[in-house]
């Protein structure tokens, strides 16, 4: 991908807050899961794991567990199909400037495949529930990891718009 195209996808990626009910195919998942595991990490620890979720059973106890920290009973995966949490070793001094990275290379990557993205916040709570450390331990996840984010992905069912950007951001030192 040249220059001009990676900024343009930059520039293009928008929060989506609306999803079809299709389901994205895995090898969609997979390169953007890819994309996370290739984000830069401090001194190169690597300290990220992803959880891929698109059973819909899991998925939706997830969305509840998530409304219920948020005390609401709406869907704040917005219908997405697919989930991806990330979280990071809670003994890494790094972790949530890690897994931002990871999710931030996730949104793009589904951006660039022509997929809607979103991050939704309150990972780090579900997974301090003893519901979200079962999960954990149903996987096999035996270390201590705290939640950075959930990345909802699938086929936009919105279009919204570049907020404009605010000026006065950039200083520069010459």
């Amino acid at each position: 991908m040249e220059q001009d195209q990676i900024l343009r996808n930059i520039m293009e990626r928008r929060s989506i807050r609306a999803y079809k009910p299709d389901k994205v195919p895995d090898e969609m998942i997979d390169k953007i899961i890819e994309a996370g595991l290739y984000a830069p990490s401090g001194m190169g620890r690597q300290p990220v794991i992803i959880i891929a979720i698109t059973d819909k059973k899991v998925r939706d106890s997830l969305s509840k567990m998530n409304a219920s920290i948020m005390g609401t009973d709406t869907d704040p995966f917005y219908g997405a199909p697919a989930v991806l949490v990330v979280l990071a070793k809670k003994d890494c001094p790094t972790r949530i400037y890690d897994g931002s990275l990871c999710m931030a290379n996730m949104m793009l990557e589904a951006n660039a495949l022509g997929l809607g993205s979103c991050w939704i916040h309150r990972a780090k709570e579900e997974f301090e529930l003893e519901e979200g450390k079962e999960l954990l331990r149903s996987l096999g996840i035996e270390s201590e990891y705290e939640g950075i984010g959930n990345c909802i992905i699938g086929y936009p069912d919105e279009e919204p718009k570049a907020a404009e950007r605010k000026p006065g951001r950039v200083y520069k030192i010459e």
